[in-house]
């Protein structure tokens, strides 16, 4: 089932907030220069009516469908750690990762571009990497990462990819051979952790690339 959304119409035949797509396209639809946006609460929907357009239009704006009650039982992110994130352009193939403070944002490390990748590589590459960081300065912070496959692949300590070798990722595969390597010879105490993007927006490793 679509989850459903409300639409604020601040330039249109009829302003307000409709509850259907039909409801809007009857406002918007050949109407010059209308303006409009979607969201996902009535809440939020109803302070963005209040206001100017300008303040959500082209927003990176956080919402979520979870009410407070789910929310509370999530909890906050433990600011004194590190966020790890990778990024995967579907149409070139190039992946990229990296680490930051999430208490701050500051950048620890990144790598890449590297050709020829997938987005669950890079992200088990990203907490491998973290933890090898950790571990050289130590340091016992816990590590969030938003992809349950990486951090299952981490625990186990295999990259259970099916992406094929080719010459271009010849450099990627000798990172993933290294980093098993790493984890079979290695012990932490870190923990590593689910970033729970659905509770607290996007991960502050992000690319920022959605």
């Amino acid at each position: 089932m679509a989850k459903k959304k409300y639409y604020v119409v601040w330039v249109g035949r009829q302003t307000g907030i409709f509850e259907t797509w039909d409801e809007c396209n009857e406002q918007i639809f050949g109407f010059p220069k209308a303006v409009f946006k979607s969201f996902m609460t009535k809440e939020l929907a109803e302070q963005a009516f209040k206001s100017s357009s300008k303040d959500f239009i082209g927003k990176d704006i956080f919402e979520t469908e979870l009410t407070p009650e789910q929310i509370a039982l999530i909890g906050e992110p433990i600011k004194d750690s590190i966020s790890v994130d990778g990024a995967w352009n579907t149409t070139t193939g190039i992946v990229e990762y990296q680490g930051v403070y999430t208490k701050t944002g500051k950048n620890i490390f990144k790598v890449g571009p590297h050709e020829d990748g997938t987005n669950n590589i890079v992200e088990f590459l990203a907490i491998v990497h973290a933890l090898a960081y950790c571990k050289q300065h130590n340091l016992k912070l816990p590590i969030y990462s938003d992809s349950k496959t990486a951090i299952s692949w981490v625990r186990d300590k295999q990259a259970r990819t099916n992406h094929d070798k080719s010459d271009k990722n010849k450099k990627l595969f000798e990172l993933i051979d290294r980093a098993i390597k790493w984890l079979i010879e290695n012990e932490y105490d870190n923990e590593i952790l689910k970033w729970e993007t659905r509770a607290w927006g996007e991960n502050p490793a992000d690319f920022g690339r959605k």
